[in-house]
């Protein structure tokens, strides 16, 4: 590629004396990627912003390995276009859009359709350079497949939301898109234990689907697969492959056809500053999950899907009004699964009572790498 490595170094180095600066000042700072999500994570109360999105490009491209190096502020779509030349891709796909940058993408670890299939963030990602709330530069993993290290601060990092250290780097593996690809919408019922005997088929199924998501009403209506509540699947691999998979699929419901680009509008189908939520528990009690996030948010105005494999059904506020936030949060307290908020803007936070409990562990962690918490405070709720 057209940066060499004392480039790159210089990159890393300026990054390294802005978190330098700002730790002998005490000042915070708010990690930036292309600002896509914002709201994504508690309000931070950092006022300095340093941002990646500058610093782009694909540093390394091995096809023959299928791994590729990249700066944090590569737009997941410029690596999409680099590696589709080559018959791969890098099936993140996050909610929201391909418009994100890989670092935000994996710092923040979101994933989209493609996890159950394909793996989560941190199943992607080989190695990392980072840069710790000291200032000091770590580089962890390798650019190959079978690079062996001791700890594990690969996937440490995935997940942490920039609160150990800045990513400046990272490389991730690859895959080989299917020759030839299907996307269906299935006609299924909606009741809790339907949707439960539905879940358990979609995991019996002698494939995995590539992508397989339940749509509630007013986002199968949004998107024109159906008036009600309808099961979009991706299909992949050789047209004979292909074909069995929907012969398979038509035991879950009558199976019509839909074009493929109707994952891009699910994944960008999120409004303007949305309110997210995820609800989960165990797939064998999807029908529940989904059932009480109906009850939580009827007449609120929101949009619903979720994936049935995962038991991970995602909420979405247009308006993210308070008073909707508010309800939702009610009805959480008596949810027995886990709810965690993807993204609220700042103003509807006053109205959610629950944050997380700051334990010992990730304490220690955190002091370890960002002694002063100047990165990203306040980020994950726990931050002073």
């Amino acid at each position: 590629m057209s940066a060499t490595l004392t480039d790159l170094d210089s990159r890393t180095s300026v990054v390294a004396d802005r978190i330098r600066a700002a730790r002998a000042t005490r000042t915070p700072l708010r990690i930036r990627g292309e600002g896509t999500w914002l709201h994504a994570g508690y309000p931070s109360t950092a006022r300095t912003e340093l941002s990646l999105s500058d610093d782009r490009g694909i540093v390394e491209y091995v096809p023959g390995d299928l791994t590729l190096t990249a700066r944090a502020g590569t737009r997941l779509f410029d690596i999409d276009s680099a590696t589709r030349e080559h018959g791969q891709w890098l099936p993140l796909e996050p909610w929201g859009g391909d418009s994100g940058t890989l670092g935000a993408t994996l710092s923040t670890a979101t994933s989209g359709p493609y996890a159950h299939a394909m793996g989560l963030p941190r199943d992607v990602v080989l190695g990392v350079e980072f840069v710790t709330g000291a200032g000091q530069v770590v580089r962890a993993g390798g650019r190959v497949v079978k690079n062996v290290a001791g700890f594990d601060l690969t996937r440490l990092v995935v997940g942490a939301w920039g609160t150990l250290g800045v990513v400046t780097e990272m490389t991730v593996r690859l895959r080989a898109r299917p020759a030839v690809t299907r996307t269906i919408v299935v006609g299924v019922k909606s009741g809790a234990h339907e949707l439960n005997a539905l879940a358990a088929s979609i995991r019996a199924l002698p494939f995995t689907p590539l992508a397989c998501e339940l749509l509630g009403a007013p986002l199968s209506r949004a998107l024109g697969t159906g008036a009600d509540t309808r099961l979009v699947a991706r299909l992949g691999g050789n047209r004979r492959a292909v074909d069995a998979q929907v012969d398979a699929m038509r035991t879950l419901g009558h199976v019509d056809d839909a074009p493929d680009d109707i994952w891009t509008a699910l994944r960008g189908a999120e409004p303007a500053a949305p309110g997210v939520w995820r609800w989960s528990q165990l797939p064998s009690a999807f029908g529940e999950t989904w059932a009480a996030v109906e009850r939580a948010s009827r007449s609120l105005g929101v949009l619903t899907h979720g994936s049935p494999a995962r038991g991970v059904v995602r909420v979405m506020l247009p308006a993210a009004a308070a008073a909707a936030a508010s309800a939702i949060a009610s009805a959480a307290t008596e949810f027995a699964g886990t709810v965690a908020i993807d993204a609220l803007p700042p103003a509807a936070w006053s109205h959610v009572a629950t944050r997380p409990t700051r334990d010992t562990l990730s304490a220690s962690i955190r002091a370890t790498f960002d002694p002063d918490a100047i990165l990203n405070r306040g980020i994950l709720g726990i931050d002073a």
